[in-house]
């Protein structure tokens, strides 16, 4: 969200709390002084309290003060929390080797702060031992080096089991 400032000559109030660049406070000034001391140093005249009594306004170049409050503004904003949702997809019958390969891939991912949809992928007959896949699943978390947790329960899905997880 933009915020809007006046400066210089679109500022309404007749008097109004002068800051400095360096946050030295000037006192209650009329507009006009304001003015010509913004001009006499070469900046701009910002108000940046327009509720305050008596309004508040900087002496500061105007560019270097929207550059501060768009830094300070996305200091202050939360920070993703997942990042990237990562895809691994892992077979039923893959080997030993190919699931540590795959584990380390997956820390990595979770190291970097990203999520990963872990998909064990079901064909033909091995649909039919659900309970099974639901183990190497579990094996599988296991294999990841790093702490993890499901964000939810694995999801039977038509084409195998899906779950979401995170770095705990």
């Amino acid at each position: 969200m933009q915020k809007r400032y006046r400066t210089n000559q679109y500022i309404r109030a007749s008097e109004l709390r002068v800051i400095t660049d360096d946050g030295k406070n000037l006192g209650v000034m009329k507009l006009e002084d304001a003015l010509a001391e913004a001009r006499r140093q070469g900046l701009d005249l910002i108000e940046i309290a327009p509720t305050a009594n008596p309004p508040v306004a900087k002496i500061m170049e105007f560019g270097k003060f929207k550059y501060q409050e768009e830094r300070s503004e996305r200091e202050h904003r939360p920070k993703r929390s997942g990042g990237e949702v990562k895809g691994i997809r892992i077979g039923f019958k893959t080997g030993k080797h190919d699931l540590e390969v795959r584990a380390l891939q997956a820390k990595k991912f979770l190291e970097r702060g990203d999520m990963i949809n872990l998909t064990l992928v079901l064909r033909g007959r091995e649909k039919a031992h659900q309970d099974l896949a639901l183990q190497k699943f579990y094996e599988f978390l296991k294999l990841i080096p790093i702490t993890v947790t499901l964000d939810a329960n694995p999801r039977k899905m038509p084409r195998g089991i899906s779950g979401i997880i995170r770095k705990s």
